[in-house]
């Protein structure tokens, strides 16, 4: 890998964050107007045309990309994926978007500590004291025990969990499977599963919600698009660190727009939490 393409990496990076932050922010909105399942189904209908297209335009087509010799595990990962996104879009509802992103800080952690059972990676001591750290440091965030707010932060503490078990997955599913097919039974299954529950809460949205319902759909294309590129000019390894940016304008759009606030323990806790997960993903670099 070049250092030009290194850079290119991380600048596509930083853009892909700024995107999903933006795309969270529209999400809270929506979600605090209409049903979360509603929501996540019309984005996913965009979602699966863009996937859908994309494997249409590569060689062998469509049947080429979605072929898979595992196709439970392509199904469970798309599932857990799109419930992993109506949990903490939910939370974006009750803890807002900074406090549920601090808490969602931990997957990283999630998957370093279960890639050892689940995946047969060997986990360091090193590395299991790092994820220790990090959870101390989601205590400091929960503050267990004090005022009534944690008990809703078991949302976001869910949602983390989801999100470890589709990384985890994705991480099986690239043993047989190429991105291409991962990316395709990610886009389709989410939108079959979530299509099945959502079109129960169907309800008529105000015409200026359409607006910001299309901006929704488009910053979650765009933001993928911008991901797969981003990894296609650089190593995985070197970029990562900096998808931890979207913690920070996550954090300006919560206080600029939705008037939140950032407490101190959350954001003491947030630096523990990134700071060992970036430390995680420095040893895992190394073992590889």
């Amino acid at each position: 890998m070049t250092e030009q393409n290194q850079r290119l990496g991380i600048a596509l990076m930083m853009l892909a964050t700024v995107i999903f932050a933006i795309q969270d922010a529209v999400s809270r909105y929506l979600a605090s107007e209409y049903n979360v399942y509603l929501i996540i189904m019309i984005r996913y209908w965009f979602f699966a045309a863009f996937v859908i297209t994309l494997a249409s335009r590569r060689p062998g087509g469509l049947r080429a990309t979605a072929r898979t010799r595992q196709p439970l595990v392509q199904g469970a990962r798309g599932l857990l994926l799109v419930m992993q996104i109506c949990t903490i879009v939910y939370g974006f509802t009750q803890l807002g978007l900074i406090e549920s992103h601090a808490v969602l800080a931990c997957s990283p952690l999630l998957v370093a500590a279960l890639s050892g059972p689940v995946l047969g990676e060997r986990v360091g001591w090193r590395r299991w004291s790092a994820i220790g750290i990090g959870f101390i440091g989601v205590l400091i965030i929960l503050q267990p025990g004090v005022g009534a707010l944690q008990p809703l932060a078991v949302i976001p503490l869910i949602a983390a969990l989801l999100f470890a078990l589709y990384g985890l997955l994705t991480r099986y599913a690239a043993r047989a499977d190429s991105a291409a097919t991962s990316f395709f039974w990610t886009g389709v299954v989410g939108a079959v599963g979530i299509t099945l529950v959502g079109v129960w809460h169907w309800e008529p949205m105000a015409p200026r919600d359409w607006l910001w319902m299309g901006m929704l759909c488009l910053t979650g294309v765009s933001g993928h698009f911008t991901l797969i590129k981003c990894y296609e000019v650089a190593e995985a390894s070197a970029v990562q660190p900096f998808a931890y940016l979207q913690l920070v304008f996550i954090s300006a759009l919560g206080v600029l727009i939705f008037e939140e606030a950032i407490r101190p323990n959350v954001a003491a806790g947030v630096v523990i939490v990134v700071s060992a997960g970036l430390f995680t993903l420095w040893r895992e670099r190394r073992a590889a």
